[in-house]
């Protein structure tokens, strides 16, 4: 009896014990914080923080499970980020369709380079030792970035995040139809379908009614376009008659220049012909009637009668000089009209 008495109280001591055990490790144990993940959710607002520094993006979906797989290797690396001097990013393609659609995501998971906005594909198996040698060898030299159109950053990737977003919505639309609302699929595609020819009824019919002023608009630029040119030629007329005008200033200019110094060379000639003419005048009126002392111009040696008479000017040659003179006076008249 003693025996039995004695198993159940051991049984009660040994449930209180371990209750009290538990009620002094509880606290404890909640007091330890859960351990806060390295990795920064991203998403269509926050994106563009990859576009400064070095970053590692990873494209995963909750019921992917290679995604899964990587997780766990995914946030080991993302601890070392401080050392490696990186930062690490994730993003979910479920809430995030845009952001999967700027970075033309096909296949999950998927990773991503990204080293002061210049994008780079990761192609390797996600695992942390080749992440990190990844980037502290810096293989991501040798990898060809995304350039161009391909770039996110670029008009058309913005383009295509727009894209990729609408069609999420209407993803999460059709699952609030047949899910929450119990809608039959066939009703869904059939409200989607009539929605899609309602729209693009209203923007043709938008573009219909708008497109009369987009063509008077259009009108209106042309002319103005073509009242500049027709402007810019007048301009440019004027300009080139004024240029003419100067030309043929400076042309008249650089004639009247030359007359000038064409009369004053034939000035200087007709004074020297004058002067000649004039020095072999007084030289004939030096050589005049015979003197007191009675010698005639008779008794004068034959060869001082000679040189006499050549010495005498020729009236021929007299006149020839004058008609060059008025020859030349002539020609300087005509020069000048």
């Amino acid at each position: 009896m003693a025996g039995g008495r004695c198993g159940p109280q051991l049984t009660a001591l040994l449930a209180a014990w371990i209750a009290a055990v538990a009620a002094t490790a509880g606290p404890e144990e909640a007091a330890l914080p859960p351990e806060q993940s390295r990795v920064q959710p991203m998403t269509a607002s926050n994106w563009t923080l990859v576009m400064e520094g070095e970053w590692m993006l990873k494209f995963y979906a909750p019921w992917c499970p290679s995604c899964q797989q990587t997780d766990s290797e995914w946030e080991a690396f993302a601890k070392n980020g401080e050392i490696l001097q990186i930062s690490v990013g994730k993003v979910d393609v479920i809430q995030e369709p845009g952001l999967s659609g700027r970075f033309f995501v096909t296949t999950l998971p998927a990773f991503f380079h990204a080293k002061d906005g210049i994008f780079r594909r990761y192609r390797g198996p996600g695992i942390f030792e080749d992440l990190q040698n990844y980037i502290l060898e810096k293989k991501w030299q040798s990898v060809e970035p995304l350039t161009g159109w391909k770039s996110p950053a670029s008009l058309t990737m913005s383009g295509m995040a727009g894209l990729f977003s609408i069609s999420g919505k209407i993803w999460h639309l059709h699952n609030y139809f047949t899910v929450t609302l119990g809608i039959p699929a066939w009703c869904s595609y059939v409200f989607f379908v009539i929605a899609t020819l309602v729209f693009g009824l209203f923007m043709g019919l938008r573009i219909f009614l708008f497109l009369p002023f987009i063509e008077q608009n259009r009108r209106s630029e042309e002319a103005h376009r073509a009242e500049q040119l027709q402007d810019a030629e007048e301009e440019k007329d004027d300009s080139n008659e004024e240029e003419n005008k100067d030309s043929l200033v400076d042309d008249e200019e650089e004639k009247e220049d030359l007359g000038d110094e064409d009369e004053a060379e034939e000035e200087e000639e007709e004074d020297n012909l004058a002067a000649g003419v004039d020095e072999e005048r007084s030289e004939a009126n030096d050589q005049g009637p015979p003197g007191e002392d009675g010698v005639t111009r008779e008794e004068v040696e034959p060869e001082e009668a000679e040189e006499g008479i050549s010495e005498q000017p020729c009236p021929a040659d007299t006149e020839v000089v004058e008609d060059s003179l008025r020859q030349r006076k002539s020609q300087h008249a005509d020069k000048g009209l």
